[in-house]
This record gives C-alpha cells, sequence and structure tokens, in this order.
C-alpha cells in the first residue's frame, strides 16, 4: 500500500466508524474492504494500475458512510469526494480523473461503460465482495427491507445471479466454480 493509498485509508476508515456509530452499518468490514482485496488481486491478475485500483475501491463507496447525496447517486457523489481528498494530497490530476472514473464507473445496475482494465477491477471487485459477505445480503433483505424468509432468499438469488452476469467475462469465468457452489449450497430446490 502506497502512501497515499494508506492515507485515503485511515480517511475512509474515519468515515466509516462515524457511520457505524451512527446506524450501525460497518461498511469498512462488510463491504469495502472485500472490494479492495480483490480489486488489488484483479489489478495484479490484470496487469491494471494497482494504485489507481486500489484508490478505486477504497473510494467507490465513500459518499455512503460520508453521508453525502442521495444513496443512488453515490458513484457520483464519491467521485467529488475523491477528487477534493486526492486534490488536497497533492496527488496528479490524470491520475485522480483515472481513480474518479473507477468511482464513477463501478455500480453494474447503472450500465456505464468501463473504458479502462482500472474501471473494470474496481466493478468486478465490487460484485466478488458480495460474494464474500452473503451474510449482509440476508440482513439487507431480513432486517432492512423486511421480507418473508422465501421473498428474501428470491431476492438474494436473483441479486447474485444479476452481479454474477454483471462481471467482465474473464472474471465471470474465474468465479464460474465459486457462484455455482453458492447457489446449489445456499439455494437448493
Amino acid at each position: 500500500m502506497s502512501e497515499i493509498t494508506e492515507k485515503i485509508k485511515q480517511e475512509l476508515l474515519v468515515r466509516c466508524e462515524k457511520s457505524k456509530e451512527k446506524d450501525g452499518y460497518d461498511f469498512w468490514n462488510e463491504h469495502i474492504k472485500y472490494v479492495v482485496e480483490n480489486a488489488v488481486k484483479l489489478a495484479n491478475k490484470y496487469g491494471a494500475d494497482v494504485e489507481i485500483v486500489e484508490l478505486g475501491a477504497l473510494l467507490h463507496d465513500i459518499a455512503m458512510p460520508s453521508e453525502y447525496g442521495e444513496r443512488e447517486q453515490h458513484h457520483i457523489y464519491g467521485a467529488e469526494i475523491a477528487e477534493q481528498l486526492l486534490t488536497k494530497l497533492n496527488y496528479p490530476k490524470e491520475r485522480i480523473n483515472q481513480v474518479k472514473n473507477c468511482v464513477l464507473n463501478h455500480r453494474g445496475s447503472k450500465d456505464r461503460p468501463r473504458n479502462t482494465i482500472e474501471e473494470q477491477c474496481v466493478a468486478d471487485a465490487d460484485v466478488i465482495a458480495h460474494f464474500d459477505c452473503i451474510p449482509s445480503l440476508f440482513s439487507l433483505v431480513y432486517k432492512e427491507m423486511n421480507l418473508s424468509i422465501s421473498d428474501g432468499k428470491e431476492y438474494v438469488r436473483k441479486k447474485l445471479e444479476r452481479d454474477y452476469n454483471k462481471l467482465s467475462s474473464r472474471t465471470r469465468e474465474i468465479l464460474k466454480d465459486r457462484y455455482k457452489n453458492i447457489i446449489d449450497v445456499l439455494f437448493v430446490s
């Protein structure tokens, strides 16, 4: 981890802790740390710029624990926060723009183009994180959405299916057996 990524991580951890104290959801431990870990692995595997990918992964959801803007637009607000933080740290403008694009284009539900391998690494890692922390998805459907057991189970199954299908073809191939095992174990017909 470079000095800049360490500074961004520390800022993110402070924001995540404040958010956790307020609403009980731990953005870092229940999602972001998995995104960062997977993004770095993919960056190394695919020959992407690891620092850009790691910063993009750290900042991809920063608007949510920062409680900045509407959740549905967190990718847009997150890009704004990323620019502010990186500018304060005198990070090069060209590289700031690369990180911002990773944040802007990480959401599969927005069908935004991923124009670089770095953007794809962050977007794929965001999806993989859902497979790393499945209990958080069940918490969402039962605690937050108040769905019945069968409706919640179906919601999570469909979400994982949608997520899997949003992956780049290379990453989908890597995750194929894991995805099949998860579906077979959790969603027995």
